[in-house]
């Protein structure tokens, strides 16, 4: 067995958790390797990498020459030098190659004390022999006139600043290898604020220097922080981002702020002066004047939360002042903003999509539970309550939330849990970007145990029993990034219902106006309302009541990020009321995903919470089973199964059409959820709306016909079909849609033929009158509308009739009516027959006429100009605006009579199948063809929406506001992105509309 001590005493290399080969020569070569080295092994061994230290030691000792005696000697006596030497060389490859560089400056690590604000003004300015303007340190500002300018300057500037970076680094990592003062990170962050400040005004002063030379400075430029740097919890390496004012805002201002962010860049970090108005594409300086203006008009809401962290940094502090306090009071009243909620969660969602997917979980910065979930939600109750709380108004992330957490706004529990997770992954980033002196924010693979070494010894995480640090470090990542989740929405929630209890007045003060102020910031419009919904539910008695401030807080979130936030609050309060059982609690407390997705339908459609008032039972459908959303795993020709066999089963009618309604409402509930949540595609929804309406006509046929039976006592006299039209028969309906039918009936032999059609004819009628009769169910209304002859014809014609019709006197708008003609419910052999029959109509031998394709022209120009509803706007109607679905309908119906007699894959009754066929055929190019599927797809998406969202039918998309950001959200795109919804619209129907006048001829 190997010794893990060599002679004397001495541990070995791998005692010392030195892993590289040439450890021991390395040892040897500094002269360590003796009984009186033992402490100093020991130190060397607490290194965050301790093999980096040794390598890094042995070229300082190269580099130093003569001076390595008196390093080894104060490495041997003064414990504080020897953990911050070994601290900063086994924590950063970058700064180990800085000291082998500059020999000298390992004596920089001697202090045991760092030096302060002044020292470091002091050091920065004289890198670059900077001196004071005349006159304007009397006046409190930071104008300096450079001696060095050009490159020299810069290398002088970087030579400094990385001095007294070591400095830092090495002070706050020492503490890992020797019993030193810890650094803790709020201090670690101003100082390194402090640092960029004095090294912003140097790079001002060389501006200076460049631009006006030894002339005076003829312009007054301030300079103000923003970000981390203005908050003052700056990390090792980050952008910092600042802002110029300026008077005036000339050219010369321009140059001397575009120098300093060039010297900048070069010397320390990069200077970004993106937050200034207008971004990139804005002026680099404007005056106090302009900057007023522009946050008066045109600011956005993400412009006033960059705000928070701004404050004087260098330059003209008069002016730099000035304009922090004409911009800072406009912060407080942002939340008033119409659009602020939305601006603000519109934001996030953009922050969260920067972040690839396979880094989520890696990212400290934008993942989950990251550091910006706790910037963000600390900034948004800033400017929710600093309006009136004065005490907010705080710049740093720490201090803002103590300044909550005192002020009643965050749980006291609540609030240092979030700090010290907060402290905990801003130290794992400094860590990170201290290595190598990069801005990083990733965490290595949890899979690379060297990665999480180092990192685990960097951060001071030490064993914790069976567990190596390693292993405490990878459990603490995950821990910290779930308690962020999870605090992230208690931070906004759970206040919310204490307030509305009052059941722990000790731990929390939110007042009922601090608590709609709240709700009016996460997309409440009648905050009030909201609190006593809230206050009702936690309410409840017994167990209901336990269960609801347990699951409220996550249900309130997932409602809050929905389109109408007080209509989902309302529709849970109303379902919580309706259901008396328990299972509906304990399913939502213990089924996260059924939460997430019945508060995502309960906020976003009136159309599917009606439904589910009255049909819970769908509500089970919303977990996931073995094959994936149970939502889904219904088959078609099941649910009418079901459907038919649980009606027919009924004698009375009054009661066969309730079980029928009732399946229908719990299928509608069942596709429209799946719709919402984006399960289902067009097509799918159509199919499945339709079969469930066949259903349902087949359910109520076979029930009139059986009581009708009964009732004589003696068998039906004839056969029935129902023949679906319109969408119904190309299985294209929609959640507004009637069911357009035409009903055929063929007497039985031996049955008199009027008799059997007068009988035909009831059974119609009672079909139509049982559906259509008043509900709280959407309504079924039968529509015979497209029968022979109009609203003047009779409803039910024998076979023969119809067919003596349509080869005498059928019309061309009859004729396209017919394209769509599929047999949908009755007797499906007499179905078939007349289809057979209409097939010699819509589909005659060489084709229709000429003058009938005229005559459908005309028509359709006609129902253009005449059709439209009074008020409508015609680029946005679904249905008759312009490349909506009639018009993409009767240009795919317009090719079908034209061709349909040449190409028999253009005999169907489907519109998106039709468009393929005619693809396929090549009578219109495939980009055509596209187009129209496209904008078919896109209207009748819209169109559904449009139901789901208000309820009823409603084919007119509304304009730009709340409610277009309701449709697009139902329509599958994010709130923020109405806008971008809707200019999608008219593109592809704009350029529908051009497809569909070539095929006419317009």
């Amino acid at each position: 067995m190997t010794s893990l001590y060599g002679r004397g005493g001495i541990p070995s290399s791998g005692r010392l958790g030195l892993l590289d080969a040439s450890a021991s020569a390395e040892l040897a070569e500094l002269g360590w390797n003796t009984e009186d080295s033992v402490d100093l092994l020991w130190a060397l061994s607490r290194a965050p990498n301790a093999d980096l230290a040794l390598r890094a030691m042995t070229r300082l000792r190269g580099v130093v020459g003569d001076q390595w005696s008196a390093v080894d000697a104060l490495l041997r006596t003064d414990k504080g030098f020897r953990g911050r030497l070994f601290g900063v060389l086994g924590s950063s490859d970058a700064l180990a190659d800085h000291l082998a560089a500059e020999p000298t400056t390992w004596r920089l690590l001697e202090p045991d004390t760092l030096p302060d604000t002044d020292e470091l003004y002091a050091t920065m300015l004289a890198s670059v022999d900077a001196v004071a303007e005349p006159g304007e340190q009397e006046k409190g500002n930071k104008i300096f006139r450079a001696g060095l300018q050009g490159p020299g300057a810069v290398v002088a500037l970087r030579q400094a600043y990385r001095n007294l970076l070591m400095q830092l680094a090495a002070h706050d990592v020492a503490p890992t290898v020797e019993d030193e003062r810890v650094m803790w990170l709020p201090e670690v962050g101003a100082y390194l604020a402090d640092l960029a400040d004095a090294a912003l005004t140097a790079a001002l002063a060389v501006a200076f220097r460049e631009v006006c030379g030894d002339k005076p400075v003829p312009v007054r430029v301030g300079v103000i922080a923003m970000g981390k740097c203005g908050a003052r919890e700056l990390n090792y390496v980050s952008d910092v981002d600042v802002v110029f004012v300026s008077e005036p805002a000339d050219g010369v201002a321009a140059r001397i702020a575009g120098e300093m962010m060039r010297i900048g860049t070069l010397a320390f970090f990069e200077v970004d002066a993106a937050l200034r108005p207008e971004g990139k594409a804005g002026a680099l300086t404007r005056t106090l004047e302009s900057h007023v203006a522009y946050f008066n008009r045109w600011a956005k809401t993400w412009e006033f939360q960059a705000q928070l962290k701004a404050r004087p940094m260098t330059g003209d502090m008069e002016l730099a002042r000035a304009y922090h306090d004409a911009i800072n009071p406009m912060v407080w009243r942002a939340a008033e903003r119409e659009d602020f909620v939305h601006e603000v969660q519109a934001m996030r969602r953009r922050v969260e999509e920067l972040v690839p997917e396979d880094q989520r979980e890696r990212n400290l910065k934008l993942g989950s539970g990251s550091l910006r979930d706790v910037e963000f939600a600390v900034q948004l109750l800033q400017m929710v309550h600093g309006r009136v709380d004065e005490t907010l108004r705080v710049c740093a992330t720490v201090d803002a939330l103590s300044a909550l957490i005192a002020g009643g706004y965050v749980g006291r529990d609540d609030g240092a849990n979030l700090i010290a997770s907060y402290q905990f992954l801003r130290l794992l980033e400094h860590r990170l970007q201290l290595q190598r002196l990069s801005r990083t924010h990733l965490l290595p693979e949890f899979d690379d145990d060297e990665g999480m070494r180092w990192l685990a010894r960097a951060a001071h995480i030490r064993r914790e029993g069976d567990l190596d640090a390693t292993a405490v470090l990878r459990r603490q990542i995950k821990h910290q990034a779930l308690r962020v989740r999870k605090l992230h929405q208690k931070l906004f929630y759970r206040p919310l219902l204490e307030a509305a209890t009052r059941f722990n007045t000790e731990e929390l003060t939110l007042t009922d106006t601090s608590a709609e102020r709240r709700l009016a910031a996460l997309g409440y419009a009648q905050p009030e309302r909201a609190l006593s919904h809230i206050r009702a539910l936690a309410s409840a008695p017994g167990r209901r009541g336990q269960v609801q401030l347990l699951i409220l807080p996550q249900l309130l979130e997932y409602i809050g990020d929905t389109p109408d936030p007080d209509a989902g609050l309302l529709n849970y309060r109303r379902l919580c009321e309706e259901m008396d059982n328990e299972w509906f609690l304990r399913l939502l407390r213990d089924d996260g995903v059924v939460a997430e997705r019945l508060m995502r339908v309960l906020g976003t459609s009136e159309f599917i919470a009606n439904l589910l008032m009255r049909s819970p039972e769908v509500i089970h459908l919303y977990s996931d089973g073995a094959s994936g959303p149970k939502l889904c795993e219904a088959r078609p020709e099941d649910v009418a199964k079901g459907l038919i066999a649980s009606t027919v089963r009924q004698t009375d009618l009054r009661r066969a059409v309730a079980i029928a309604r009732s399946h229908r409402r719990a299928e509608l509930a069942r596709i429209a959820s799946a719709d919402i949540l984006g399960m289902l595609d067009v097509p799918q929804v159509c199919c499945a709306l339709s079969n469930v309406w066949a259903a349902v006509l087949n359910a109520a046929l076979t029930v009139a016909v059986n009581a009708s039976e009964s009732e004589r006592g003696a068998p039906a006299p004839a056969r029935i079909a129902v023949i679906g039209m319109g969408r119904l028969g190309g299985l294209e309906l929609g959640y507004g849609s009637d069911a357009d039918v035409l009903f055929v009936c063929e007497p039985l032999p031996g049955a008199d033929e009027a008799a059997a059609v007068r009988w035909s004819q009831t059974i119609a009628e009672k079909v139509r009158s049982m559906l259509g009769s008043p509900s709280e169910d959407p309504p079924l209304v039968v529509d015979t509308g497209l029968r022979p002859e109009g609203r003047n014809g009779p409803v039910v014609r024998t076979l023969a009739a119809y067919a003596a019709y349509y080869e005498q006197w059928a019309q061309p708008w009859e004729v396209q009516a017919l394209l769509r003609a599929h047999q949908v419910a009755g007797d499906e052999e007499l179905g078939v027959e007349f289809l057979h029959m209409a097939d010699r109509s819509r589909y005659p031998a060489g084709g229709v006429s000429s003058a009938a394709v005229r005559e459908i022209r005309r028509i359709k120009a006609r129902v253009d100009s005449e059709r439209l509803p009074r008020g409508a706007d015609p680029a946005t109607h679904t249905k008759l605006g312009r490349g909506g679905l009639a018009d993409v309908e009767w240009t795919v119906q317009l090719m079908q009579l034209r061709y349909a007699h040449e190409y028999t894959s253009l005999h169907n009754t489907s519109t998106l199948e039709v468009l393929d066929a005619i693809g396929s055929a090549e009578l219109l190019p495939e980009t055509e063809v596209a187009i129209l599927k496209e904008a078919w797809l896109t209207a009748t998406k819209a169109r559904n929406a449009l139901v789901l969202v208000r309820g009823k039918p409603v084919d007119q998309l509304p304009a730009p506001g709340k409610q277009l950001r309701q449709i697009a959200f139902a329509a599958g795109w994010p709130e923020d992105q109405a806008a971008e919804f809707l200019e999608n619209y008219l593109r592809v129907t704009r350029r529908a509309k051009n497809v569909v006048r070539k095929v006419f001829g317009e």
